[in-house]
């Protein structure tokens, strides 16, 4: 809304407003949560969704730094003949990462459900 209502704005404010509804995500889910459960409780899952989210962060990071760079905490991990994916490395390559995550999960799961059966 705030781009097409005040493109300057917009620009000001960039991926700024994207970092302040994902911070209002996080913040409304654990003051929901803290509302209806005692201070321990709420103490436990802070502390397990910041380990979580801490977690999940490292985890994409992780994949787009070795896919896009070829490196790892500066590192050279790939060999020189490996061509770097520039694309892990714009904005779009972690939406790429997390399908890829979700998608070997999903795969994990499903197969642990068919040894199951």
């Amino acid at each position: 809304m705030i781009q097409a209502i005040s493109i300057d704005l917009h620009k000001a404010l960039g991926a700024f407003i994207s970092l302040i509804v994902v911070n209002c995500m996080i913040l409304g889910r654990s003051e929901a949560f803290a509302s209806k459960n005692n201070v321990g409780k709420s103490m436990l899952d802070a502390l397990g969704m910041g380990f979580g989210f801490t977690i999940a962060c490292f985890s994409l990071g992780l994949v787009r730094e070795v896919l896009g760079a070829g490196t790892l905490a500066g590192f050279q991990v790939l060999p020189d003949s490996f061509e770097p994916w520039s694309v892990m490395i714009l904005p779009g390559g972690a939406f790429f990462v997390l399908g890829g995550w979700l998608l070997l999960f999903n795969w994990l799961e499903e197969r642990k459900k068919a040894r199951a059966l």
